[in-house]
């Protein structure tokens, strides 16, 4: 059981699948990659491009139809859920379409740090008890699943950015690249305080963000099928591979 926004839905990468059309699935997320490789039995999918932690609780209104709650495919029998979710929450994407914008006034400044401020760390902040009521509700209704909060795949680099392939301005990179570390570590703390394991993406991203020629997100210029500043088919096979990493280790652990 797949519930996630657009990183984990896999908007542009060949081919969409799934009803609403507009959710913009991918058959080569990391979800389906995921359950090819553990034979999963069943296998529901009902990650959504724009979803927020609200559309995990309520339906979401997509072009020319609607994305049920996401948690009403959770059932007693699920026995794996994955969940990515809570960067549209912090508005990561719309954030970076804003710097690019800010980033002509003044590339080699931090127009974008100035003009949020610590906005973005109160989001992060504000999201984390939604994450975990949905953990709560995910183990109210599959007590048995292995939940797995699935973390975000690095952006940006550290420090040096490639403005203008990727319009950040040089000081709002590594601003920018903070935020993306507070989201990530906040998902880690909730997986651990919610019963769930998470699966850090982040992790060995250096090399791969979007000023990479081996990337594994696209810039907002892309050169790969996907969407801009999402996964690519490469870094959802890293994703899938972490995700299968993880639940083998844990079901290696319970056989002890």
């Amino acid at each position: 059981m797949a519930l996630g926004d657009s990183f984990t839905a896999g908007p542009l990468i060949p081919r969409n699948h799934g009803k609403p059309f507009a959710c913009l699935r991918s058959d080569h997320n990391y979800p389906s990659l995921v359950a090819r490789a553990l034979h999963a039995g069943e296998f529901v999918d009902v990650s959504c491009s724009a979803a927020t932690t609200a559309e995990m609780f309520r339906p979401q209104r997509v072009l020319l139809g609607s994305n049920p709650a996401q948690l009403d495919a959770v059932t007693p029998d699920t026995a794996l859920v994955t969940v990515g979710i809570g960067g549209n929450d912090v508005g990561f994407s719309r954030t970076l379409y804003t710097c690019a914008g800010l980033s002509i006034t003044s590339p080699r400044g931090a127009p974008c740090m100035r003009h949020f401020g610590n906005t973005l760390n109160e989001r992060v902040a504000a999201t984390a008890p939604r994450i975990a009521a949905i953990l709560k509700a995910v183990h109210e209704r599959a007590p048995r699943a292995l939940v797995l909060v699935v973390g975000y795949l690095r952006i940006l680099p550290s420090a040096t950015g490639c403005w203008p392939a990727v319009p950040a301005s040089a000081g709002d990179v590594p601003y920018l690249d903070r935020v993306e570390r507070s989201l990530n570590r906040m998902l880690a703390e909730e997986a651990r305080r919610g019963g769930a394991l998470f699966v850090d993406d982040y992790r060995g991203g250096t090399g791969h963000d979007m000023c990479s020629t081996r990337r594994w997100v696209e810039p907002i210029l892309i050169t790969h099928a996907a969407a801009p500043v999402h996964p690519n088919a490469i870094g959802m096979r890293v994703v899938a591979a972490r995700v299968v990493a993880t639940y083998a280790a844990t079901r290696a652990t319970a056989a002890r």
